[in-house]
């Protein structure tokens, strides 16, 4: 049974453990039983055989002829479980019942209980040892009740044994229940989701467990906190001297006249915009992990998403990009940075990634936005890890975190962020597509 739940293995080794209790008692009782029934029998066969010693005494006193043989006859058809004979000191027969076989009543040395033949005797003598009575009884009249006795204290168990172990699944299931509620409350954190194990209703033995998974939970939001904030603190922090970086840098190139110098500071202008672009991306990734996604107040996100696409106006490929937007509102309660974080990743993505071929950006009344661009097809390897931080497809120039910020935000909104490739009906591209009102049921979204 190794690997079992402990409430199958408990379970069972109770089952096991009831259930040889109850044939030992049962054994022990049966037993007990016996030896006071043999005591009864005992007790039984020699007070009869006194009584009937007795009456022959006084039978064979009053006899007129000496040495006659009576045989007593039955009165009416019945199961004799005792039998008898009288002799006198030589071995004759004085008495029988109706019966009784006399080649089976051997003539013991000595009075009391004795075993021959398959029958329990009991012998005794009057009148100075010249009456001698020995009444029978077979043996098996006394199994029979034993196993009569025997089956009496089975059937019980039958029932009574299957009722038990019932009992004790029942039991420990009941037991257990609030092992497993701590286990759905543990199942429920994530790195995105780091709060507090409820205490409430918890039995004292659990409670120190909570505590301790509590104050771990602590130390590790603590420490995701601290990053988060590094990240957020040194991108924000190296934009102002990034950009400064990149306005000497377009100084000098206007300025310099010397081909080979124009050459280099056009690099260095593309590693600061690079780095630009790194330093925006960890500030919306630390936003995705650490700020609160969800609001109270819903906002259109059809708006939301109709100025995040006319920010694309001014580049040069936003002649491909199709925008496809419900002719009402969408309200969501997504924060409306976080939904304008999403959109602008997603469309991003189709941009760098999509080549010549047109993007369209569709929202439906639902709040799912989808984004679909041409291109050749990714392979199915290649999709899996496309969430992964610093992923680049075809090695892009891209920082490859776009899609981990998306899905950071899906899945603290309780959404799903699907990738497809190639789109369902074509034999190219890509579509990215996330539903953008927030799931209260699978949300990973922290408390404010």
């Amino acid at each position: 049974m190794k690997g079992a739940s402990i409430r199958i293995r408990s379970a069972v080794a109770l089952s096991l453990i009831v259930t040889a209790l109850w044939l030992v008692t049962a054994a022990l009782t049966a037993r007990l039983l016996s030896d006071e029934m043999d005591e009864v029998f005992d007790s039984a066969l020699q007070e009869t055989g006194q009584r009937i010693l007795q009456l022959a005494v006084v039978d064979v006193l009053n006899r007129e002829e000496a040495g006659v043989t009576r045989r007593v006859t039955g009165l009416a058809a019945h199961e004799e479980h005792f039998t008898y004979v009288v002799r006198d000191r030589a071995g004759a027969l004085l008495l029988t019942s109706h019966r009784a076989e006399p080649a089976e009543f051997p003539l013991f040395d000595a009075e009391g209980f004795h075993d021959a033949n398959g029958l329990r005797f009991y012998q005794e003598t009057a009148v100075s040892g010249t009456v001698i009575l020995t009444i029978a009884e077979p043996l098996s009249h006394r199994r029979e009740v034993a196993v009569e006795m025997v089956v009496a204290l089975a059937l019980p168990l039958l029932v009574t044994v299957p009722l038990s172990v019932v009992a004790i699944f029942y039991g420990l299931g009941f037991g257990l229940r609030p092992l497993d509620r701590l286990r759905d409350q543990l199942a429920r954190r994530s790195a995105d989701r780091l709060t507090p194990l409820a205490r409430e209703g918890l039995p004292t033995e659990l409670r120190p467990v909570a505590d301790t998974v509590n104050d771990l939970l602590a130390r590790l939001e603590t420490s995701f906190a601290a990053e988060r904030s590094f990240a957020a603190n040194a991108a924000h922090e190296l934009r102002t001297p990034l950009a400064g970086a990149l306005a000497q840098v377009q100084r000098l190139r206007q300025q310099s006249t010397d081909a080979d110098t124009r050459r280099r500071a056009d690099e260095v202008e593309a590693t600061l915009k690079r780095l630009t672009r790194l330093s925006e991306k960890l500030m919306q990734l630390a936003r995705a992990e650490g700020a609160r996604l969800v609001v109270d107040k819903a906002a259109d996100i059809a708006a939301i998403v109709a100025l995040v696409a006319q920010d694309f106006r001014g580049e040069r490929d936003v002649a491909r990009l199709h925008l496809a937007l419900p002719d009402v509102a969408v309200p969501s309660t997504v924060d409306p940075d976080a939904a304008a974080i999403v959109t602008r990743n997603l469309i991003e993505n189709a941009l760098r990634h999509g080549g010549n071929a047109a993007i369209t950006v569709t929202l439906d009344t639902s709040g799912r936005l989808t984004v679909e661009n041409g291109g050749a097809s990714i392979p199915s390897e290649r999709m899996a890890i496309l969430t992964d931080r610093f992923v680049r497809v075809g090695g892009g120039e891209g920082s490859g975190l776009g899609l981990a910020i998306v899905q950071t935000i899906a899945g603290r909104i309780g959404s799903t962020l699907l990738l497809q490739s190639p789109i369902p009906g074509r034999n190219d591209g890509f579509r990215a597509s996330i539903g953008l009102i927030p799931d209260p049921s699978s949300m990973t979204e922290r408390p404010s």
